[in-house]
């Protein structure tokens, strides 16, 4: 899209929207511009933000969901209050909630026109959201372009069909491993047999969530073998191969001989970071959410690196990862789709992006954001770096979570008696249609 085509097509799209359906009440950014060459020319940026303030005569309510921890709460609060401010003309009521982004997809699916009219999500959920009509295309824009200021895998990510339907604001939603250089060495972190050594002969531990199915993907993948998401909802897996040149078999015993080693704990974010600052665990697979928690554990210690290689007959395997992004959309039901929009807008600006990536420890997806010092030399997107090398775009259909899970957990405990058996049952589930 041409910028010069903004003003014109943002009052397009907003009387599609109303159009639709969809009961949005946005004014028109610019309906009166000039032509020049034989091509639309818009007004200026303040143009068509001074006639969406003109044609707003109410308190403007908008609910904004965003991540659960106090660091996003805390700084969506504060730049909530710079766009109020900067947009003082305005009376606004705007609500900010607490929405874990795993689940954001199924809370707006459960009722849209009831959902926020923005809301923070993982790039995974983008084409449900989409199909659903749940989402507002962003057909123009008010301040800046985000196709031309983001990444350009995260504007890629974001696009459904030729149409841009989110705003990118992170470049970040991956793992890799946390730990404390005051006990372990580079050499250490850089394979599991190391790293767990090197923890079980100081008494310490190492955490990963091995029986959660975005974590176990990755050994898998780093051993070659397929699992991932069909245009039709199914997907692809391969886990159970016997002809491969690491076996399914050959994998899930590799996990289950880690996670039988005394230094190693199966733990969810939470009890891992609750582990790290009582002293006990000085190493940890996770992302850049968690960073301020183990700055906070490991003190000077901190530091971080790709994920550990891990053996499978005999040779050392470097696993893989999931990589995604996390995206701001606006509810294609809004009452309020203009200031929605602008607001959305306002979030993921190369300002606001850097604010979020200092407060929380992620990437952003603003290439200029992401260069600046500040960032670019985070211990946690270093390693993030390191690891993206070996990471795949995460695209599965959603009968993935459920089965990998459950071998995730059978591996950990290693409740099993036939191995062969436990990865034929995931995969029957992990491929059958969708429910």
């Amino acid at each position: 899209m041409k910028k010069k085509l903004v003003s014109v097509i943002l009052a397009a799209s907003m009387v599609a929207t109303m159009m639709a359906g969809c009961g949005s009440k946005a004014p028109a950014a610019n309906e009166n511009a000039g032509t020049e060459n034989g091509e639309g020319t818009a007004a200026t940026t303040d143009d068509a933000i001074a006639n969406l303030i003109a044609a707003t005569d109410k308190t403007v309510e908008l609910t904004l969901w965003c991540n659960e921890t106090d660091a996003y709460q805390t700084v969506i609060r504060e730049l909530v209050d710079e766009f109020e401010e900067t947009y003082s003309e305005v009376d606004f009521n705007i609500t900010i909630g607490v929405e874990s982004e795993a689940n954001c997809k199924d809370d707006v699916l459960a009722d849209v026109e009831a959902a926020a009219d923005v809301f923070v999500f993982p790039d995974d959920q983008l084409v449900d959201l989409v199909n659903a009509g749940a989402l507002q295309s962003i057909d123009a824009t008010y301040t800046y372009d985000p196709a031309k200021t983001n990444a350009a895998t995260t504007v890629e990510a974001a696009t459904v069909n030729g149409k841009l339907y989110a705003y990118p604001l992170t470049a970040s939603n991956g793992y890799f491993l946390f730990y404390n250089k005051n006990y372990l060495s580079e050499e250490d972190v850089a394979s599991w047999d190391n790293l767990l050594a090197a923890a079980e002969a100081q008494g310490k531990t190492v955490g990963m969530e091995v029986s959660g199915a975005w974590y176990l993907y990755g050994f898998f993948a780093g051993a070659g073998l397929d699992m991932y998401g069909n245009e039709d909802g199914t997907n692809t897996c391969n886990w159970n191969a016997t002809d491969t040149k690491y076996t399914g078999a050959d994998v899930a015993t590799a996990i289950s001989d880690i996670c039988a080693n005394s230094a190693m704990v199966n733990c969810v974010n939470e009890d891992a970071q609750s582990f790290a600052l009582n002293g006990e665990m000085i190493a940890d697979v996770n992302g850049t959410w968690a960073t301020t928690a183990f700055q906070e554990a490991y003190g000077d210690g901190y530091a971080a690196a790709k994920l550990p290689t891990f053996t499978v007959n005999g040779d050392q395997v470097q696993m893989g990862s999931f990589a995604g992004y996390k995206f701001v959309g606006v509810n294609a039901y809004s009452k309020n789709t203009g200031w929605a929009m602008l607001l959305a807008e306002f979030i993921t600006n190369e300002s606001s992006q850097t604010k979020i990536g200092i407060a929380t420890g992620e990437g952003p997806s603003n290439l200029v954001a992401a260069s600046s010092e500040e960032i670019a030399s985070a211990p946690a997107l270093a390693a993030l770096a390191a690891q993206s090398e070996y990471a795949s775009l995460q695209r599965v259909g959603n009968e993935y979570w459920g089965p990998a899970a459950t071998l995730g957990q059978l591996l950990v405990e290693g409740s099993y008696t036939d191995v062969q058996q436990i990865l034929d049952e995931a995969v029957a589930g992990i491929t059958q249609a969708p429910q």
